[in-house]
């Protein structure tokens, strides 16, 4: 077993956070502590991000097994990009585990496919892998731009975001490279219909790296799903709307 590096605070009903690709748990800073009023929050470092080690088999299935080890039982899991999309597969693998899901930007398919246009080019995401092995700061610091591309406070929340990331340590290499190819191949869209769970979609809707669209799709799909857009806003939106984003949280809480 990897050993997970996983802060827990606050009482209440159990709330663990995934992050997103390259990101480390210290991306929720600005509202763990309003959070952890309500929540018992955990906050979870993936495997060779932030304060946690790095793993050699970092695959999808991988990242599952060890997440199901250390998250409470009977917990609702939000996950922002990626980590929504890893969220999804603990919900369909582990349903006594997880009760309630929070995908936040998230996408069912983050490549674009020839029946699935709201996905990202394969040659954009394969560029992202050359570009790390090169220079890693630079492609970075672009990855963090993109994010706040379209969104209304985009300069003032790209300072944030930058200060937030850099205040830990590089991700291993191997763990970013395997984020990607499993953004390159993971396809759920077959799968969401057997999602059980009450899910809870929060989405910019400048998003230019998760189309809105793609929440909107998933919130038709899904059984028992709610949908909230925040408008003129980017791919992370508890940076961009903390007080509203802690609001959806928190009605969802009560969410039979």
């Amino acid at each position: 077993m990897t050993h997970l590096h996983i802060e827990s605070i606050g009482q209440g009903p159990d709330l663990v956070l995934l992050h997103g690709w390259a990101m480390h748990s210290g991306i929720w800073d600005g509202i763990r502590d309003q959070l952890s009023q309500q929540f018992r929050l955990h906050l979870v470092d993936l495997p060779g991000h932030g304060l946690s080690p790095a793993c050699k088999a970092g695959d999808l299935d991988h990242l599952v097994e060890i997440l199901t080890e250390i998250i409470p039982e009977r917990c609702t899991v939000g996950g922002w990009s990626l980590g929504g999309q890893i969220a999804i597969e603990l919900a369909l693998r582990e349903p006594k585990h997880v009760q309630k899901l929070i995908l936040i930007s998230t996408t069912p398919c983050f490549a674009k496919r020839d029946d699935w246009e709201w996905g990202m080019e394969h040659k954009l995401l394969q560029l992202f892998l050359e570009n790390l092995k090169q220079n890693y700061a630079t492609t970075i610091n672009r990855f963090l731009t993109l994010q706040m591309s379209g969104d209304r406070h985009g300069t003032m929340i790209l300072s944030q975001l930058r200060k937030r990331f850099f205040q830990r340590a590089e991700p291993d290499p191997d763990a970013l490279q395997t984020g990607l190819r499993i953004l390159q191949n993971n396809d759920l869209r077959a799968r969401l219909e057997v999602v059980e769970q009450p899910v809870l979609l929060l989405h910019g809707e400048n998003d230019v790296i998760t189309h809105p669209a793609a929440a909107s799709w998933m919130h038709a799909r899904l059984p028992q799903s709610q949908l909230v857009i925040f408008p003129h806003c980017g791919h992370a939106p508890f940076l961009s709307y903390p007080d509203q984003f802690i609001a959806c949280l928190n009605e969802f809480r009560t969410y039979a």
